[in-house]
């Protein structure tokens, strides 16, 4: 731990072992009314350059974007002012404003858009542009982006990735941001803190805060700084979030920050040109993955596991936009379970496994060493299970063991995004086997086809119609309703307590992972009852 951080954990604990857990947030903000300070969620370790991937998760706050999503996911324009697609949907044309200007005080032009994306696209980090042919400027208003093949998804990269000055840029820009966004950074100490002011040149609304500071703080020392009164929110774990604390309330924010359990789509025998094992015999057969996602109990894992804070799960991407409701099954219904296992030949044997041509119902269920939730879920889905006849035992393993099992091993795993084509990574035919997506090798050809489908098309309506007809058409799909490759459990609710006084508003469902998210709309934060 750097010096900086055992400083402040110390006299937050001191404060707060002292008795004044009571300190007034009245009294603290009568003394700065236009600041904030916040202990909401990691520190990003690479800093804040778009080009890499800052901004994927929330709002990049230092830079603009050309398009948003407002809270319900509409389109709405940031940068531009409006943006064309062409019939063959291989050209995008965006016409920006022209009256913005970076925190420098220099112009933003077109010549900054094609900037960025053209080193966003060669910069090897988590922004995937491979399929971007071409970017230019066509005039200092308006880009035209050419992509090789269609693909309604670029739309994403549209809303997530901040626009940088070509002219201030350099190998030191992610610690020294310069961007058009509502905020301007002032320090970081590296960490400890991140101090930002507003920018004085953002054409927006201006931010209600002057001055944001954002601690780098563990859960557990969070937590103390939210009863020491020294924050105005603070993430929390569900093991902190039933106390009460003076001045502060509790928000629970809906996410698609989901758990759940991939199956081994293939019989054994298989392995990958590196020579790991692709398979298992097991969970290969359909009527086994079918009995697990109908007889378990998604609600008790939340009110278990979760203590209350979270939703079952039935998709990666439940209640957005592109999202099938026809998904939801009806689980907790362990004995129809367990008629589709005697269907399909799994017979209790006098041990009470089923088993079938003398294969017994079994697997061991991996998660990530250290992941508390993970692991609390994969023990209480075992136990859970067990009725049905299936033995599950648990496993921790790093993240570089979960490489070389994944593939023949069920694993407990966690996504959810505010892209659809986070969809089309997971489950198509295209991408078995690459990284941890579609690390199953889950195939079906009619849910290749909707996914091809729904990168084709034009417009967002028509690109979500085909992905939820990829999901289940009624007859086939990639959800449980179909060939339940995966059985997804429980979305997480990202916890925060917040001063009471201090109104964040509404928030659109979160993506995975805790922390920047929240800050999407900070700059409509206020004040109240002052």
């Amino acid at each position: 731990m750097r010096n900086g951080t055992a400083l402040i954990l110390f006299f937050i604990l001191i404060i707060t072992l002292a008795g004044c857990s009571s300190v007034s947030h009245q009294e603290i903000d009568d003394t700065r009314k236009d600041e904030l300070v916040m202990a909401i969620g990691g520190e990003p370790e690479e800093g804040f350059d778009p080009t890499t991937g800052w901004g994927r998760y929330g709002s990049p706050l230092f830079q603009s974007t050309l398009l948003k999503y407002d809270k319900d996911f509409n389109i709405k324009n940031d940068l531009a002012v409006n943006y064309e697609v062409s019939d063959d949907g291989l050209d995008w044309r965006v016409k920006i404003r022209d009256d913005v200007k970076f925190s420098d005080g220099k112009q933003l032009t077109a010549e900054d858009v094609v900037f960025t994306f053209k080193t966003a696209k060669t910069s090897a980090s988590v922004i995937d542009l491979n399929n971007l042919k071409k970017v230019e400027a066509i005039d200092p208003q308006t880009i035209k982006f050419t992509l090789k093949k269609p693909q309604s998804t670029f739309i994403y990269h549209l809303t997530t990735i901040g626009i940088v000055p070509k002219h201030a840029y350099s190998d030191t820009y992610n610690e020294n941001p310069i961007g058009s966004g509502p905020f301007q950074l002032v320090q970081w100490n590296k960490g400890q803190q991140l101090i930002v002011k507003q920018n004085p040149y953002y054409y927006g609304e201006k931010p209600y805060f002057k001055k944001l500071t954002f601690l780098f703080l563990p859960e557990d020392a969070a937590f103390a700084a939210a009863k020491a009164g020294e924050v105005d929110i603070a993430s929390v774990p569900p093991s902190f979030a039933k106390v009460e604390i003076a001045g502060m309330k509790l928000i629970e924010l809906e996410s698609v920050d989901n758990r759940g359990i991939m199956f081994p789509y293939l019989p054994a025998g298989n392995e990958t040109e590196e020579g790991i094992l692709i398979g298992n015999d097991v969970t290969a057969d359909k009527a086994i993955r079918k009995a697990i996602n109908i007889g378990i109990d998604r609600q008790a894992l939340v009110d278990g596991v979760l203590e209350g804070f979270g939703t079952p799960a039935y998709t990666v991407a439940d209640h957005l936009p592109w999202w099938n409701p026809d998904t939801v099954i009806k689980d907790d219904n362990m004995e129809q379970a367990k008629v589709i296992l005697e269907k399909a030949g799994w017979i209790e044997n006098d041990n009470g496994v089923r088993e079938k041509d003398g294969l017994e119902a079994g697997f061991t269920l991996l998660y990530p060493a250290g992941d508390q939730i993970r692991q609390s879920l994969s023990i209480a889905f075992a136990d859970m299970i067990k009725p049905l006849g299936i033995n599950v035992k648990t496993a921790g393993k790093s993240w570089h063991e979960l490489e070389a099992l994944m593939h023949s091993n069920p694993v407990m795993m966690g996504w959810g995004s505010h892209d659809p084509l986070e969809m089309y990574n997971l489950y198509s035919s295209e991408t078995s086997g690459k990284g941890f997506y579609n690390a199953n090798y889950y195939s079906n050809s009619v849910v290749d086809e909707y996914m091809k489908e729904a990168m084709r098309a034009t417009s967002q309506d028509e690109a979500n119609s085909f992905w939820q007809k990829a999901q289940w058409d009624g007859e086939t799909g990639f959800s449980a309703k179909g060939d339940a490759p995966w059985a997804w459990l429980v979305n997480l609710e990202h916890l925060y307590f917040v001063d009471e006084n201090l109104n964040i508003g509404d928030q659109k469902i979160q993506p995975h992972g805790h922390g920047w998210p929240v800050t999407e709309f900070i700059e409509e934060w206020r004040w109240v009852n002052k």
